[in-house]
Formats: C-alpha cells, sequence, structure tokens
C-alpha cells in the first residue's frame, strides 16, 4: 500500500495526529485517546502503519505476558507527495475533502463526549468568513498562516499544553470577478 492510500483513511489518520510531537505510544494509549473506535480497529490499523514504515517501534516490555510495544511516528513517512497532490483529480480531491471532513466530525464528536469537554471554555471555533483576495493576497494570506503555524507545529507534548486540531481550509466559491460565467454551469 502506498503512503497516499495508507493515509487516506479516517481512523489512520486520527492515530497520526495522535502520535505527532514525538510521542511514543503504546495501542493501548492510543484507545484512550481513540475512545470512539473499536480496540480491534485500533490495533489493526497501528499494523498497517507500522507494516508501512509510518510508525516505528519505539520500545517493547512485558504485561501479563504478553509483549507490549510504544510506537513513534515517523513524520516524514506521514506526507502525501507534493507531485501527487498536484495530480489530483477532482474525485481525488472530492473523496480526499470528504475524508478530512470525517476526521474533523469524529474528533469533534470525540471532544465533546468526553466528560471535562467545555467548548467555551476552550475556545473552540468553527467560523467560516467570506474574503476578497486577488491573487497576491491570497498568497499573502496563505504564506502568514504558514508562519503562524508553523511557529508552533514543532511543539512537543509537555505539562500544561493540550494537543489541539486546526484545519485550515480555503477555497474559491465563486469565479474571479469580471470574469464571464462558466456557460457550463449557467
Amino acid at each position: 500500500m502506498d503512503t497516499v492510500d495508507l493515509l487516506l483513511h479516517p481512523v489512520r489518520l486520527r492515530v497520526v495526529h495522535a502520535m505527532t510531537g514525538g510521542r511514543a505510544l503504546t495501542t493501548t494509549e492510543l484507545c484512550a485517546l481513540l475512545p470512539d473506535v473499536s480496540k480491534a480497529t485500533v490495533y489493526r490499523h497501528v499494523g498497517l502503519l507500522a507494516d508501512g514504515g509510518i510508525l516505528e517501534v519505539d520500545g517493547e516490555h512485558r504485561v501479563r505476558g504478553a509483549v507490549e510495544r510504544r510506537y513513534r511516528l515517523r513524520p516524514e513517512r506521514a506526507v502525501v507527495d507534493a507531485g501527487k497532490a498536484a495530480s489530483a483529480t477532482p474525485d481525488d480531491h472530492r473523496r480526499v475533502f470528504a475524508l478530512a471532513m470525517a476526521i474533523l466530525l469524529a474528533e469533534f464528536n470525540a471532544y465533546l463526549d468526553r466528560d471535562d469537554a467545555d467548548p467555551a471554555a476552550d475556545l473552540v471555533g468553527y467560523r467560516q468568513h467570506a474574503i476578497w483576495l486577488d491573487e497576491d493576497e491570497r498568497a499573502q494570506l496563505i504564506s502568514e498562516l504558514r508562519e503562524v503555524i508553523v511557529r508552533h507545529i514543532g511543539n512537543e507534548p509537555e505539562p500544561g499544553r493540550t494537543r489541539h486540531l486546526l484545519s485550515p481550509i480555503l477555497f474559491p466559491t465563486e469565479p474571479p470577478s469580471g470574469a464571464p460565467p462558466d456557460p457550463e454551469r449557467a
């Protein structure tokens, strides 16, 4: 299975998200982080990610006669090749976007199902804004967002830090101003 197919699965991508920040976790710990996913499913998908080289074994120890492994994410392997993204078809984009939305929904539901969930106190946000941008302004916005995100993306788990899921989505909702309407859509 190639990296794209390996990563484009809701449970596997949620495992990858849970493993970010240099964490080394057992499948039991992953099950606790993904309470809405059955243990058998978590174990199966961790195995696939390990076999595919996305996760590596970080250590092993015996627990009641069984061997329990700690896994660590190999971030350099958990990347979709830019060339594949550039050559994606509209149907490929639909599939990936639907997957991203399914993961967001699953993660958000798992958050809301926690006993300590407090969206107001946690400053949960899911706002949408319609903004008008020309090509240069769009490039500048993307650059500024990347700069802000990159400053924090290397943060590792430590006391007082909570893992958050940030999913910026940007796409044009209509043709550029002054462009003739598309006769196919009329």
